[in-house]
């Protein structure tokens, strides 16, 4: 990636709507959305370098370390599909691994572009937590009463019938994880808001606003 390629986090609690609107990104900017999990299994399941740390650490029934995570961020940043730019969903999540961030990328001659806080209301997102499902097919999201395909059952996107809902997708679960997301994620947006790259959206607003505000954002720090 070149040095002005933009590279943007998304911070928010579950259900806040990061995934969703990555994928907004992807399919409008053509950014590539960069998921911790979904770089991990990859990277174990092709055998690179970090993967095989990561194997060899999950193996032994212990957690895979910041650097093996750091490692496998830029195995994945190095691939050419991430030329136009990167966003970073579920990564970092403490202060550490933010710091451990900007030097991976202070060491290329590249930085944090725009680090986008989704704002939301805790009591309303138990609600959008608690009534959310995917398409098991192409993991479009819908919602009971926010977000329903047209045709009940039938996912817009691909046409799927089968319908998935996370166990955790629950109240009791949803406080608990808004519990620690607070404790632990949320300092962050101090962190990013004193280098001034900190934008706020309201997350609670509609879908298509929430997408309208990122797509400013990006027009603004993309190339």
């Amino acid at each position: 990636m070149s040095d002005e390629t933009p590279v943007l986090i998304l911070l928010g609690p579950p259900g806040a709507g990061k995934g969703t609107q990555a994928r907004m990104l992807e399919e409008e900017n053509g950014l590539i959305q960069l998921s911790t999990g979904d770089m991990l299994r990859a990277a174990v399941a092709a055998g690179t370098p970090a993967g095989l740390a990561a194997k060899a650490v999950m193996e032994a029934g212990a957690l895979v370390s910041d650097e093996i995570v750091l490692a496998i961020l830029q195995e994945r940043m190095a691939q050419p599909d991430c030329n136009k730019g990167i966003i970073l969903d579920g990564f970092p999540r403490t202060d550490g691994q933010a710091a451990a961030l900007d030097q991976l990328l202070a060491d290329q001659g590249r930085r944090i572009t725009a680090a986008v806080s989704l704002e939301v209301d805790d009591e309303a997102m138990v609600e959008r937590v608690s009534g959310r499902y995917t398409c098991g097919a192409c993991g479009e999201g819908y919602h009971d009463r926010f977000r329903k395909p047209a045709k009940a059952g039938t996912c817009d996107k691909c046409g799927g019938t089968d319908m998935k809902r996370r166990a955790d997708d629950n109240a009791t679960t949803v406080r608990e994880r808004l519990k620690a997301y607070h404790a632990q994620t949320a300092p962050l947006i101090a962190f990013y808001e004193a280098k001034g790259v900190l934008e706020r959206i309201d997350a609670m607003a509609p879908i298509a606003e929430v997408t309208a505000s990122l797509g400013r954002i990006t027009g603004r720090v993309a190339v």
